[in-house]
């Protein structure tokens, strides 16, 4: 996708080394953050230099073919799945890359698969679309390699020159949507607005919402499904309102051994993403500040399930998936 009129992917590999978007620096910089090592590019994967269960199934797949060209194949494994444990792509990816004759070729492959994976979501979600979008988190071309899962058909609507507009929730407390989807849908000319998480509700009530859109970090065989905190309750206020409520993801991303969604572990990340804050000072200076009370502590799950009956319909590259019809797609 764009950045200044330049195409981008999130993730690459370049003479040795796994090159990535620097997340934690956008909206304000714009930087390419090189890990020359499979413990670097895992560092990466656990501070959330790159993030989104697709990104980082490609990212982990660069950083397997590291630690296999190193001769690290068992540090490596270990080391990488432990950086993210609710995201279904990294250790699909990190089992694959393992497993194959040729680590380096085996990722480069995962990455091209996702493109062509959420290009093709992006065409059939397509088609599901409607003008008014409520999204949460980031689910779009940075969270994947390029394209995107929730926000693919957004931008094939918009290149068809069909009107739409984006609500996106700014997805406290790392504020994805606030600072990555807004980003993303400026470069690419997309119309939107940013919402407070707990506005959404208040536009669905007014009728100024015609769909939901979202990603997934992990899809049981059930159809419960993982995904940034907050996203339970969009589900939950979308079955009130009788609006249609989608979840976009590549096959990756279904786990046809986890049951259902309380088998999903569920990462728990430091208080200080919930205490603090990052911004652009006044001055120009990109700052962090306290939000609360100096002995006040914070619960900070990263994730939420949403259970299958919430949902309207799973958008994956093989198309409109139904709870009962998941497993058998992903077999195929």
């Amino acid at each position: 996708m764009l950045v200044k009129g330049k195409h981008y992917r999130t993730v690459w590999w370049e003479r040795g080394s796994v090159k990535l978007i620097e997340q934690n620096a956008l909206p304000f910089e714009f930087k390419i953050a090189t890990c020359r090592g499979f413990r670097q590019t895992a560092r990466a994967i656990g501070n959330m230099t790159v993030r989104g269960a697709p990104a980082i199934g490609a990212a982990a797949g660069f950083a397997m073919a590291q630690a296999m060209l190193a001769g690290k194949a068992k540090e490596g494994t270990g080391l990488i799945k432990a950086t993210r444990p609710t995201a279904a792509d990294l250790f699909h990816a990190v089992d694959r890359v393992a497993a194959a004759d040729d680590a380096l070729e085996e990722a480069q492959l995962i990455a091209d698969e996702n493109v062509r994976a959420c290009e093709r979501i992006g065409e059939i979600g397509e088609k599901l679309c409607e003008a008014r979008v409520l999204t949460h988190c980031n689910a779009g071309w940075l969270a994947c390699v390029d394209w995107g899962t929730a926000l693919a058909p957004v931008y094939a609507r918009h290149r068809k020159g069909k009107r739409v507009f984006v609500y996106a929730d700014e997805t406290r407390p790392r504020s994805q949507g606030a600072r990555l989807t807004a980003w993303e849908l400026q470069n690419e000319g997309v119309p939107h607005a940013i919402i407070a998480d707990n506005a959404a509700a208040y536009f669905m009530q007014r009728g100024e919402i015609d769909c939901v859109f979202v990603g997934a970090d992990r899809i049981a065989a059930n159809g419960d499904f993982a995904n940034k905190i907050g996203t339970l309750e969009k589900a939950i206020c979308a079955k009130e309102f009788g609006i249609p409520f989608y979840v976009c993801a590549p096959q990756s991303t279904i786990d046809a051994k986890c049951r259902d969604g309380k088998a999903i572990r569920i990462e728990e990340r430091d208080e200080d993403e919930v205490l603090f804050q990052t911004g652009l000072c006044d001055d120009g200076r990109i700052g962090r500040v306290r939000v609360c009370a100096p002995l006040s502590h914070a619960k900070n799950p990263a994730f939420d399930v949403t259970p299958a009956k919430l949902v309207t319909a799973y958008v994956t590259e093989r198309g409109v998936l139904r709870r009962g019809n998941l497993i058998r797609a992903a077999h195929k």
